[in-house]
């Protein structure tokens, strides 16, 4: 009689034990899919694609303005100046109102958005892959080169939205009312290949542009973390993404130039376009009519807008990041005491 109820206990202490077994392989997959810091790298990227995607939107939506005057002097003739800029301000405040000086931000919005989250998602991502997270300091070389495959990244998927929204931002609103009849409008006139016109100097560009983005803002925080105790705030990613944006924009704005004659050359007629196919054919043309200053025409109006714009991307999307990361770590640290 006695045999029964101790072969029953067996069963159920062997069903027990499997059932343990079972919640700590469990529970074990878990720890191995979150990091040390407390998220797993699925939580990384999300937060970092929409912080990445609201810094890029506000950074872009600030500086619209100051992108239109320069994308126009830098496809024009015209010498740039203080000056004349604020005379092109004005003129197309009179002559187009006061949103027209956002003219063509709506196609910066649907490119600024996927460009910026898929940037600073990209940049993390090629850190970790390069072995790099909290080595930038020992491996310099390899914290640039994650900053240009990130930029790298970003501006190949993004691109034709970029050269749709320079057309816009340089021509009056009766020849290119909408984004959709921008593209519309250029794949009929110009073909499917138009779409990346000028895209080898923009890569070109990309790589030092990006590169010495990261790498500066990097190399600001590591030394403040070296030789202060200051937790980097708001107000300190402004100044240390500002500094960022005006050594990536001198690094690359030659380059700038040319992606841009490139992009726009086609509104000016057929015969004017074809000096603009190549980056050599298009940097020969600059040069013999303008000369060697027209490749850093409008690049002082840059150091104004390109520091304003980098300074808040950088600080909004490292601000929105840790506050949505301290917010997934304290209800795991939470689930966790329930449990």
């Amino acid at each position: 009689m006695s045999i029964l109820p101790n072969s029953t206990e067996q069963v159920l202490q062997s069903a027990s034990s499997l059932s343990m077994e079972k919640q700590n392989v469990d529970t074990k997959k878990q720890e191995k899919k979150v990091e040390s810091d407390g998220i797993s790298n699925t939580q990384k990227v999300w937060t970092s694609l929409i912080s990445g995607a609201i810094a890029g939107a506000l950074a872009k939506t600030t500086i619209a303005p100051l992108d239109r005057t320069k994308i126009n002097f830098q496809i024009s003739n015209q010498p740039f100046s203080a000056n004349a800029a604020i005379k092109f301000l004005i003129k197309t405040l009179k002559t187009e109102g006061l949103l027209s000086l956002w003219r063509g931000n709506s196609a910066t919005m649907v490119r600024i958005v996927p460009y910026s989250a898929v940037q600073f998602t990209a940049h993390e991502q090629w850190k970790g892959i390069l072995g790099l997270n909290g080595l930038e300091k020992e491996k310099p070389g390899l914290n640039f080169l994650a900053g240009s495959l990130a930029g790298i990244t970003s501006q190949g998927i993004t691109y034709p939205l970029d050269l749709m929204r320079a057309r816009m931002a340089v021509t009056q609103k009766t020849e290119y009312k909408t984004l959709r009849q921008t593209f519309v409008r250029i794949y009929v006139e110009e073909g499917i290949l138009a779409y990346y016109r000028g895209f080898n100097a923009t890569m070109l560009g990309v790589i030092p542009y990006a590169g010495c983005s990261f790498f500066t803002y990097d190399l600001l925080r590591n030394l403040l973390a070296v030789y202060t105790v200051t937790i980097p705030g708001f107000s300190t990613s402004l100044i240390f993404g500002a500094i960022a944006g005006a050594v990536a924009q001198t690094s690359s704005y030659p380059l700038d130039i040319v992606r841009r004659r490139m992009q726009t050359s086609a509104i000016h007629g057929p015969i004017n376009s074809q000096h603009y196919h190549t980056i050599s054919s298009t940097i020969t043309k600059i040069y013999k009519e303008e000369g060697i200053m027209a490749f850093y025409k409008g690049l002082s109006m840059n150091w104004v807008k390109g520091p304003i714009a980098v300074g808040i991307s950088f600080a909004t999307h490292d601000t929105i990041r840790d506050a949505l990361r301290k917010l997934i770590v304290y209800q795991n640290q939470k689930q966790k005491k329930d449990n």
